[in-house]
């Protein structure tokens, strides 16, 4: 017998969503059944249609009629703080691509849970959704009394509203480090990289440990989150082996996106919505 696949919908047919689209025709879990926006000459629509998939430009309400089981999100902080009730209210379980912040926030390979009861959740930033989960592998074997990450994006692979939020998402950021990395303290630096031709998602993570930290343990830790993540990820891969200094660790990592419809350089965006598509495969689980 054939799974029956899921139905879904993707709101915002920007470059998140239009990415969105081929991550999720390649998934034997999920059907796309719309994508709505609200200017029905958006190229994200036009390209959607080319590919076969339903669009509207009837915005939330069309995604309201279509109900799918799962929507994906990827206008704006604003809309889904206007949206997410009315999903909930609809039976439809949302993946917040935006900032909006509601709903409990996840990191896959750190803290996906199967208690989906708040039908909606949140995906915290891209500079999050890299580094987190180095922050975790530490934290689990080791207290971390402070944690840093630099985050370097291409300038292209940045809208405008990432530009006009960037103290936002640098303290949204290093606020769900502490929270779900495990450090005590946190900071995020975020930088805008103008480098032509554009240089991919680089990060680097600073750890600080206690000077009786089992050392081999942590870069195992930090080697098994790598795999963990690149299980959804495949793009991330370490640029510096995790090492010690004084009383820190330190690792880089880099993310190389998939290539779908977004820059290969734009890891930062692919890791989100990668990272979107493995929370709706664990709430789909549930369904069935």
């Amino acid at each position: 017998m054939t799974k029956q696949k899921i139905p879904v919908a993707i709101l915002g047919p920007g470059n998140i969503g239009t990415d969105l689209i081929y991550k999720i025709a390649r998934n034997p879990n999920f059907e796309l059944v719309l994508m709505a926006g609200i200017d029905p000459a958006s190229e994200g629509l036009a390209r959607a249609r080319d590919l076969g998939v339903a669009t509207s430009a009837d915005g939330v309400r069309a995604v309201l009629e279509a109900r799918p089981a799962i929507v994906f999100e990827a206008t704006s902080a604003y809309a889904h703080k206007a949206n997410a009730p009315l999903y909930k209210d609809a039976g439809i379980f949302a993946v917040d691509l935006t900032p909006a912040k509601m709903g409990p926030s996840i990191v896959p390979s750190v803290n996906m849970s199967t208690d989906f009861s708040a039908m909606n959740v949140n995906l915290i930033s891209c500079a999050a959704q890299a580094t987190i989960p180095l922050v975790h592998a530490v934290s689990r074997i080791t207290p971390v009394s402070y944690a840093e990450i630099a985050a370097g994006l291409a300038s292209h692979s940045v809208g405008p509203g990432t530009r006009q939020n960037v103290e936002e998402f640098a303290f949204t950021t290093q606020s769900a480090i502490a929270a779900i990395g495990g450090a005590s303290k946190a900071k995020a630096l975020v930088a805008i990289n103008p480098a032509e031709p554009p240089q991919i998602m680089r990060n680097t993570v600073y750890t600080m440990v206690a000077d009786d930290a089992d050392d081999e343990a942590i870069k195992a830790s930090i080697h098994a989150m790598v795999k963990q993540v690149q299980s959804y990820v495949p793009g991330y891969r370490l640029t510096m082996e995790p090492f010690r200094r004084g009383d820190h660790f330190m690792v880089g990592i880099e993310v190389e996106g998939a290539g779908d419809y977004l820059p290969k350089y734009a890891g930062n965006l692919d890791i989100i919505n990668a990272a979107a598509i493995a929370v709706a495969e664990g709430y789909a689980a549930t369904l069935n």
